[in-house]
């Protein structure tokens, strides 16, 4: 099933941890807070990632220390 991500820009303390993890999946905008950027997404939730990423994008939400990225599999509104 596809998997859909989104950061919480309230909760995200821009440690750089899941760049790290899934830089195809999370960049950062000009303040240095995570987000998705994954095909265009723009932190939407809306695009679904790729199975290929879905590993990756699962182990940065875990060790998210906020628990700032949120997964789930439909697209967020």
């Amino acid at each position: 099933m596809a998997k859909f991500t989104i950061v919480s820009k309230d909760e995200c303390i821009a440690c750089g941890a899941c760049g790290a993890v899934a830089p195809d999946v999370f960049g950062y905008d000009d303040e240095g807070y995570a987000e998705n950027v994954f095909s265009g997404d723009n932190n939407t939730g809306t695009v679904a990632i790729e199975a290929s990423l879905e590993a990756d994008v699962i182990d940065a939400a875990e060790g998210c220390p906020t628990e700032a990225i949120k997964v789930q599999d439909s697209p967020f509104n």
